[in-house]
């Protein structure tokens, strides 16, 4: 399950809606807006192994790293933030849900940067030539 952030812009959905690719939303269909980190945190154990995208730097914590869920920051600029959930979901390394688990990472214009539970040791990996 695909969860985004309510800090994603209506205009980013819309793209993730038109490549297909469904996910839910904070404040809209799940949880409440405005709602604290820690709140949030909780209801993703009881969601069924979400990946949970946002733009806000707070979620990219080493110590959140659980292996029933996925927090990946997107740190790029708003209106690149589908393009990036896109390039997330298809690189290889994080391209199922099962490889995502246990994972808090950041992505951004070079590649990604993450923590994979239990291991706790940060990896980064450079995005595939184009």
């Amino acid at each position: 399950m695909l969860v985004l952030d309510e800090n994603l812009p209506a205009g980013q959905q819309n793209l993730l809606r038109k490549w297909r690719i469904r996910f839910r939303f904070i404040g809209r269909e799940l949880g409440t807006s405005g709602g604290q980190d820690e709140d949030l945190i909780r209801l993703l154990h009881r969601l069924p192994h979400p990946t949970f995208f946002t733009l806000d730097r707070d979620f990219c914590r080493q110590d959140w790293c659980h292996p029933n869920y996925c927090l990946i920051w997107l740190d790029v600029r708003r209106q690149e933030a589908a393009e990036f959930v896109r390039r997330v979901l298809r690189y290889p390394v994080l391209n199922t849900e099962a490889k995502r688990m246990g994972v808090v990472a950041r992505a951004h214009a070079d590649g990604v940067v993450y923590w994979q539970a239990p291991k706790g040791t940060a990896l980064s990996v450079a995005w595939p030539a184009r």
